[in-house]
């Protein structure tokens, strides 16, 4: 397995991770026990890369919107063009990787669109059944947040609806070439069983984003413009962060019946 050194290289939001040990264990945190097809998001100098490889159970495909990170990846881990894949993630047709099949996705993801990433994992969920990933912290503790707390938000709803979240371990700022200003994390989803809603998916969006956009107000004065004349539910007096993923769908599911949706 090649040592190489990462090269201080900034580019698209991304800082290179130098610390070997922790780049082992990002890609030791990903199970081979739903799919052996996995997904790597933005390698830049292979510093996951050289450690997937060598994982006999995995067969990985690496996607890169740098075209300098892919010749080095080509030269020195993926002679096979096959397993490189020149593109934006957020822009390619999903259904074209791995011939259909699922796949898992790990990757360092760029602080400025890591957000965006999982919103697509969310619209694929059904080819995806795993995810690990290392963040901006911030994000990593608003993701595996529980109700009740502060960082809990709309991503937080969403990906709990499907996926189990597991936040592993922070990851300080002084192994990274050059430096972030913030700390970072790693988290793993590995997706739920739950397989459709009781209510409108599109309407308990709705519901979530709505509540979530006025976070300070009760549910009542938020949720004003969804809610059917004379409707009363506690949740009327809470806040959106004082519901759990099963109240928002309940909630839910009590507006869809009256006929609001």
């Amino acid at each position: 397995m090649p040592r190489t050194e990462v090269k201080a290289k900034k580019a698209l939001g991304q800082h290179f991770l130098t610390d070997l040990k922790i780049a082992e264990d990002i890609t030791l945190a990903l199970s081979a026990d739903t799919t052996p097809n996995t997904l790597e998001i933005g390698p830049g100098m292979g510093v996951l890369t050289q450690f997937l490889l060598n994982r006999k159970d995995l067969n990985v495909v690496a996607v890169d919107i740098d075209r300098e990170s892919i010749e080095y990846l080509h030269k020195n881990y993926m002679p096979h063009a096959s397993k490189i894949v020149y593109g934006d993630f957020l822009k390619m047709n999903i259904d074209e990787l791995f011939s259909g099949e699922a796949f898992n996705i790990i990757g360092n993801l760029p602080y400025n669109i890591s957000s965006q990433i999982f919103f697509k994992v969310i619209e694929y969920r059904d080819r995806i059944p795993q995810v690990v990933s290392m963040i901006q912290k911030e994000v990593a503790e608003r993701i595996a947040s529980k109700h009740g707390n502060k960082a809990y938000g709309i991503l937080s709803v969403f990906l709990q609806c499907y996926y189990d979240i597991e936040y592993l371990f922070t990851v300080h700022e002084n192994v990274f070439n050059p430096p972030p200003k913030v700390k970072s994390a790693v988290i793993r989803l590995k997706r739920n069983g739950r397989t459709e809603l009781p209510c409108s998916e599109k309407f308990f969006f709705t519901v979530v984003k709505t509540g979530f956009n006025q976070r300070r107000k009760t549910l009542r004065n938020s949720l004003k413009s969804l809610l059917p004349e004379g409707f009363e539910s506690p949740y009327m007096a809470l806040r959106p962060e004082q519901l759990s993923v099963e109240d928002f769908i309940d909630l839910t599911t009590l507006l869809e019946n009256c006929g609001k949706s």
